[in-house]
């Protein structure tokens, strides 16, 4: 084999193997005052305007934090002061039927307002606290965790 048919078989090699790409987002914060933070893994962030949001994160607030997130299917979150909360499972992408929506209010006070999951398979949709499991029909509403 010479070296310009080694060349091109590297080259097509190269191409069949599938590029591993950042998760894609799940949302991006849109408000956000006081202090307020991101917690991805063992990594704690400030949060700032913008900062993208993904499955798996938890945010918190501080005593004097507020913090506003828009998902991808529009759906909207928010924690008032001393409020933490992990967006525990997030898929959206409706032509493969994948819709699903989990948050996990830890503690302190989140309003809730339905996005496009909730319309397209409200079942998809939970909002946990340590004490229950709210099913979303497409709604509006607010909660307060307290520490037991």
């Amino acid at each position: 084999m010479n070296l310009r048919h080694l060349v091109a078989a590297v080259a097509l090699v190269s191409l069949a193997v599938p590029a591993f790409a950042e998760p894609s987002a799940a949302g991006r914060v849109k408000v956000v005052s006081g202090s307020a933070f991101i917690i991805r893994g063992s990594e704690v962030m400030a949060a700032e305007l913008g900062q993208p949001v993904f499955e798996s994160d938890r945010v918190r607030t501080g005593s004097d934090g507020r913090l506003g997130i828009t998902l991808k299917d529009d759906t909207r979150f928010s924690l008032g002061p001393g409020s933490e909360v992990e967006l525990s499972r997030f898929a959206y992408v409706p032509a493969q039927g994948r819709v699903a929506l989990a948050l996990n209010v830890i503690r302190g006070m989140a309003a809730y307002v339905s996005g496009r999951i909730a319309k397209l398979s409200p079942d998809a949709v939970k909002l946990e606290t340590p004490g229950a499991i709210v099913g979303v029909r497409g709604t509006t509403l607010a909660l307060s965790v307290s520490p037991r």
